[in-house]
């Protein structure tokens, strides 16, 4: 007799599009989503500027080795969709635990972003903590046209080091690919991979003990500037002040990259919300505010950075 497998292959399906009759002033964004568990999908959020704000969660508690996530998500033309997540993402070790796999198994995430003309996605998940000989590899595929943007976030902690654990044996890989739809042929935009585990730990060269990782990447629609993007990343180092930790920022052709390295999470997530700031204020959209789902106590927008989300002072482009 067949044992059944104790591990969890869990799917999302989300599509977002512009409802096409609304008495609003501004298009609304819904969507449409089927899921099976541990994903679940919570209530989503329509707010004033168009954007349909969608907290997903998973129920499991916490991947182990073996575990699969599948996450797929087509925005239509016209829509604007916020995705996050309602807590932080626990990946439990595996390195030797079992007499029959003592090399441990894999946890696993893949994610496919497939964007339409004159969109906006921004994928802004909680952050994922890695216990001691625990092993996640994640792959997001972003596939968009010149005409539509994409902001990703991710931030991950590399063992519960408020009780002194490290990673240990344990590993961390992350692969981002970005695909742009050109005029005549598909070009990569950017392409990230990244795998953390023995000497790149400790070495000056990788993590130099630094437990903290975060990676933020923006591709912006064709019709902002390059002296625009130039002065967002120089906006961008200037946001840094009072947070604890390495950050650095890069041009992409047509956006930027940023890096965290430090020991702070909440560093890197206030970090990136000031970005986030700059970017909703340079293209022309409204001021974000924190997911209605995140336990944050504190401003991470700072006194200059302040929440401006349904005041008249950025107008919305239709």
């Amino acid at each position: 007799m067949k044992q059944k497998s104790s591990t969890w292959h869990g799917t999302c399906d989300l599509r977002f599009f512009k409802r096409s009759e609304s008495q609003s002033l501004v298009p609304q964004t819904i969507y449409q989503g089927i899921c099976r568990a541990p994903f679940k999908l919570m209530r989503s959020s329509s707010k004033p500027d168009g954007w349909c704000e969608l907290p997903i969660l998973h129920t499991a508690g916490g991947l182990v080795g073996g575990d699969q996530l599948t996450l797929k998500v087509i925005a239509e033309e016209g829509s604007r969709c916020h995705l996050t997540t309602v807590a932080a993402q626990k990946v439990y070790g595996t390195v030797g635990r079992s007499r029959v796999n003592p090399q441990g198994q894999w946890a696993k995430q893949n994610c496919h972003i497939g964007i339409h003309n004159d969109s906006h996605v921004e994928w802004l998940p909680q952050e994922v903590i890695v216990f001691a000989n625990g092993l996640f590899e994640q792959k997001t595929f972003v596939e968009l046209p010149l005409s539509s943007s994409f902001l990703g976030a991710e931030i991950v902690r590399l063992g519960r080091t408020a009780s002194g654990e490290s990673l240990d044996s344990g590993c961390w890989r992350s692969s981002l690919e970005i695909s742009r739809k050109g005029s005549t042929n598909n070009f990569w935009e950017f392409v990230d991979r990244l795998e953390l585990s023995g000497d790149a730990l400790t070495s000056l060269h990788g993590m130099a003990g630094r437990p903290v990782l975060g990676s933020l990447v923006w591709v912006a629609p064709e019709f902002l500037s390059k002296k625009d993007i130039e002065q967002l990343l120089v906006s961008s180092l200037d946001s840094r002040s009072g947070l604890e930790g390495f950050m650095s920022c890069s041009l992409l052709r047509q956006g930027i990259s940023a890096r965290y390295l430090g020991p702070s999470t909440q560093s890197a997530r206030f970090w990136f919300f000031r970005i986030w700031t700059e970017i909703r204020k340079l293209s022309f959209l409204k001021y974000p505010e924190a997911p209605r789902v995140w336990p944050i106590q504190e401003n991470p927008f700072s006194e200059k950075y302040p929440n401006k989300s349904f005041q008249d002072s950025i107008a919305v482009r239709m």
